[in-house]
């Protein structure tokens, strides 16, 4: 009795363990599979990769970009121009059709012609502007200031008078304030650090704000030499194209272009500056207009001006010059002035 009873339990126990038995060879082929299709991926490839194709294409295409490269991206056409590729493959610069500028986002992007027409953007002037080159009218015509065309109420001689009081004070304050956040931006060279350090660290400094024009002419008298060097900075910044001790009506535009619609004896002033009516703004006439002595601009000159690769553009247009600067408020336009690092 013993006997079957021990030979049922074995047929039991063989009958339950034959299904895992049979599942063993399944896994093993799950398993070999696996393996099989790993295999198939090149060595060191990102399956992820392999299946989508992205990365490979991109690189590709970046090489072939490299490799082909265009004759016109290293050529540079002045505003209003674009470069095109002749017969020859040889770059050359040729007017923009105004329709192909962006369209402007906003009312700040537009700007004023000195025939009081508004454009769209500099882009649609500047363009507009090259298609009348050679042409009388086309000598004849620029951008007198950005924003749109508006009323400019003429300039009275008392307020004309005011005008170099705080701009020379909005010069300093403009200095001071690149010296403050010039850590490691080069917005100053060292030997221009060297003359706004002292104008920083004056006690009898007349700190930045909405002063009365009385107040600042008082502190122009007592502190004459902290003005000197700030008026020929910013000569220096615009004497760019070229440097030659003349600033002509383009290479002062950056900075009337956003003065005219907050300042309205802007154009007046610059146009008395210029004394001998030639068009040009030498830098003895220059320092005259803001009541520096010859003697400091023949000694103070070109020499101690200093060309640096702080940003040529002063002003206080909003959208041109706050997207990524440093800000000081601007006595002049009242409002806030923005320097593009």
């Amino acid at each position: 009795m013993r006997a079957w009873i021990f030979f049922l339990l074995c047929l039991a126990g063989r009958a339950l363990a034959a299904p895992q038995q049979e599942a063993l060879p399944d896994e093993t082929e799950v398993v070999e599979e696996t393996v099989a299709e790993v295999t198939e991926v090149s060595v060191g490839a990102n399956p992820v990769q392999v299946e989508v194709g992205e990365f490979d294409d991109g690189a590709e295409e970046t090489e072939e970009e490299v490799v082909a490269e265009n004759p016109c991206q290293n050529h540079h056409c002045k505003h209003g121009k674009v470069c095109e590729l002749d017969e020859n493959n040889t770059p050359m610069c040729v007017c923009q059709d105004p329709t192909s500028c962006p369209a402007p986002i906003g009312e700040f992007e537009k700007v004023c012609s000195n025939d009081n027409k508004t454009f769209d953007s500099s882009c649609h002037f500047f363009a507009t502007k090259c298609t009348l080159e050679g042409t009388k009218k086309g000598h004849k015509l620029h951008l007198d200031y950005i924003g749109p065309c508006k009323y400019i109420p003429p300039c009275l001689d008392s307020e004309l008078t005011e005008f170099p009081l705080r701009m020379r004070d909005w010069l300093k304050n403009v200095l001071v304030t690149l010296y403050e956040r010039d850590e490691d931006n080069n917005l100053l060279t060292e030997k221009q650090k060297l003359r706004v350090k002292k104008i920083h660290e004056n006690e009898k400094r007349l700190e930045a704000g909405d002063h009365p024009v009385e107040l600042l002419a008082r502190d122009f008298e007592k502190n004459y030499n902290m003005y000197i060097f700030p008026v020929h900075w910013q000569f220096g910044q615009l004497d760019q194209h070229p440097i030659d001790g003349y600033l002509s009506h383009t290479e002062l535009a950056p900075l009337r272009a956003p003065l005219i619609p907050m300042e309205h004896c802007t154009t007046r002033f610059f146009e008395t500056c210029d004394l001998d009516n030639d068009k040009y703004i030498a830098l003895d006439e220059w320092a005259g207009c803001f009541g520096i002595k010859q003697s400091e601009c023949l000694n103070k000159g070109a020499r101690g001006m200093g060309r640096s690769t702080a940003p040529r553009v002063l002003g206080c247009h909003p959208h041109t010059l706050c997207s990524l600067g440093l800000s000081v408020v601007c006595p002049l336009c009242l409002s806030l002035l923005c320097l593009p690092i």
